[in-house]
């Protein structure tokens, strides 16, 4: 790769999230002379030199480290992606990024790289995710997890812990750690932090300590609805085992998936910006609704806003118009869904609800429409609702298939 700046290096002067939104990347674009950054879809590349070949992939195999000079292969690198991955640590502040091909790639390579070192226990503090969830408790990878709330983490903690995982805020019940005190709690564990609902925009997990930081950027990195791709920031010891991991799993990130998310990044401080205003005054309305149980809102602000309500939820999700039921979140445009049904279907409904993930709660992923044609559309959609009887629970729909792990799983 014949960029400048690598994922594993930072530009040296210190700039605006703003101005490193945009140019992050693409510094050596203009010694190119290129404006746009360019898209390489090859899958390999030639070489005259098999000799000086075999030596770069023995180099690669044994430390993780980018080979110098062109890639050799797309599942071990990629100029495409790997502009992507420098624009993000640059972002969250760290010094590499490794990407791949959706959020939940990225974090089994971060388990298996821990698993590699006989470190397959984990302490984690719900809610998470929900297919997070699951891949922590079924056990898919050979993990053993131990859910705990946040004080007692440095008690859970065992010599074969290999990592702590949090959310904050999580999803989808928008619940705020203080990640400084969670990472003091860890000790020498690596914190792992999902820091996909808030964005480096809104919070640094590496620089409140934690040591690995999730994002699944099919969300609010790509901020189309069009791109599928996850990403890890990290330091560069830690990220040459996941390209190691990538390479031999084949979790990679297609280029047109790298060039869309870089893209994605330019636009991201002003689109949260946006969004997180149009949030924070629904917020507001909701809270003040008597149709409307409670207001989940994080201090920290956001595109995201979760709210219980009184009604039937599901009567809410089919009044809405404007507003799209769907899973995911992060896109230009608002999307809907209910948590129990949907994102956190496969986790077990005690656990759910353990965590507060209740039968009421709706996530709202607020996009950047205008707050009254957003507002006009909740109207309707909450005064669509069959209000609730005393003591009854909403109609829930069952999972397809055999029990709840059968469920829809989107995020």
């Amino acid at each position: 790769m014949s960029m400048e700046t690598t994922a594993g290096q930072t530009p040296p002067t210190r700039r605006s999230l703003f101005t490193d939104a945009v140019h992050a990347g693409r510094e050596d674009l203009a010694g190119l002379g290129l404006h746009a950054p360019p898209l390489d879809l090859s899958t390999t590349y030639p070489s005259y030199d098999s000799r000086a070949e075999a030596a770069r992939i023995d180099a690669f195999a044994t430390t993780g480290e980018r080979p110098d000079g062109p890639p050799v292969y797309a599942r071990l690198d990629n100029p495409t992606t790997a502009r992507f991955e420098t624009a993000l640590a640059r972002l969250e502040g760290t010094g590499s990024a490794v990407a791949f091909a959706s959020g939940m790639a990225a974090l089994t390579a971060c388990l298996l790289v821990r698993n590699s070192a006989g470190l397959r226990h984990v302490v984690a503090v719900r809610p998470l995710y929900g297919c997070s969830d699951h891949l922590l408790t079924a056990g898919l990878l050979g993990n053993e997890v131990t859910w705990v709330d946040p004080a007692g983490i440095a008690d859970a903690i065992r010599p074969d812990t290999g990592l702590v995982m949090v959310e904050t805020p999580a999803n989808p019940t928008l619940a705020e750690l203080d990640l400084a005190a969670v990472a003091h709690a860890c000790g020498e564990v690596p914190l792992l932090a999902d820091n996909t609902f808030a964005t480096p925009v809104l919070q640094r997990p590496a620089e409140r300590g934690a040591r690995i930081v999730l994002h699944s950027a099919t969300k609010y990195l790509g901020g189309h609805g069009d791109v599928l791709g996850g990403v890890v920031a990290c330091d560069e010891e830690f990220a040459r085992k996941l390209r190691q991991v990538r390479f031999a799993t084949g979790g990679v990130l297609h280029p047109l998936a790298g060039y869309l998310l870089l893209r994605g990044l330019s636009t991201l401080p002003v689109r949260m910006r946006a969004a997180s205003a149009t949030a924070a005054e629904l917020a507001d309305r909701l809270a003040a609704d008597p149709r409307v149980a409670r207001v989940h809102y994080p201090k920290l602000g956001g595109a995201m806003v979760a709210f219980e309500v009184l009604g039937d939820p599901h009567e809410v999700i089919a009044g809405v118009r404007l507003i799209t039921p769907a899973v995911s979140l992060g896109s230009v445009d608002t999307l809907i869904q209910h948590p129990a049904s949907i994102s956190h279907r496969i986790v077990g409904e005690g656990d759910r609800h353990a965590s507060g993930v209740g039968d009421r709660l709706l996530r709202m992923s607020v996009g950047l429409e205008d707050a009254e044609d957003l507002w006009a559309d909740l109207d309707r959609a909450l005064s669509s609702a069959r209000p609730a009887a005393a003591g009854e629970r909403p109609r829930t729909r069952p999972a397809p298939g055999a029990g709840a792990a059968s469920g829809r799983a989107g995020r």
